[in-house]
């Protein structure tokens, strides 16, 4: 809370957003709940490099895409350290470790490609988080509901629809890239957790009530 407040504010929605689809699908909803608390205490150490605790600067706007993805690669790393310093199980750790799975940071790998000379010079690998990919039906749900919280807060004037259409392509881009692979989650898994908008577990029911949108009320000149 006071070295990284903007991560504190991320990991606490997405433990709610992480217990709610766990409930949907009978998983371990705690565990959701404790992993997703965890799972970015990494970023405690260059917390100024992460876009929710920033108030203005941009410190990537300054540094190569290549410097910026080795800089976000690292707080899976100082999160694990961290882990162990202050004896986390292995089972809270696997958050930590996986929350990212092997996913592309897609933002700097494309800017890399537009400033190279030659874009084939650019190593894709080199913008890939570690991993390893989740394993379990809990890290796979967290992995979800991390992306998922992170983009809900950058949609302009929030809708269902726009939300139902940003789940079902994040879901979908982590199905094709692999992501999903080593995890128990089904399809039909998958969709329940997205959830129903009359539904009461899921992405879908906590999204509407944590990013619904809210009347202009008028000034008192108006």
């Amino acid at each position: 809370m006071e070295d990284a407040p903007g991560t504190h504010t991320h990991s606490v929605k997405v433990g709610t957003l992480a217990e709610s689809c766990a409930n949907a699908i009978g998983a371990r909803a705690l565990l959701c709940r404790v992993g997703s608390y965890y799972h970015d205490i990494g970023k405690i150490k260059k917390p100024e490099y992460y876009a929710e605790n920033q108030t203005g600067e941009n410190k990537h706007d300054s540094i190569s895409p290549h410097m910026s993805a080795k800089i976000l690669k690292q707080h899976v790393t100082d999160g694990i350290s961290l882990a162990d310093e202050y004896g986390l199980p292995k089972i809270v750790k696997d958050f930590i470790e996986t929350h990212h799975a092997k996913n592309r940071m897609e933002f700097f790998y494309q800017k890399a490609l537009t400033n190279a000379d030659n874009p084939e010079s650019v190593d894709e690998n080199e913008f890939r988080y570690p991993g390893p990919k989740p394993n379990s039906k809990e890290t796979g749900i967290v992995m979800i509901a991390e992306a998922i919280e992170a983009q809900a807060n950058s949609i302009k004037n929030p809708t269902l629809e726009k939300f139902e259409k940003m789940i079902d392509k994040a879901i979908r881009s982590r199905l094709e890239d692999g992501q999903l692979d080593e995890c128990p989650l089904t399809m039909a898994d998958l969709q329940k957790i997205k959830g129903r908008r009359d539904g009461k577990h899921g992405l879908i029911p906590v999204l509407s009530g944590l990013y619904h949108s809210r009347p202009e009320y008028p000034s008192k000149d108006d």
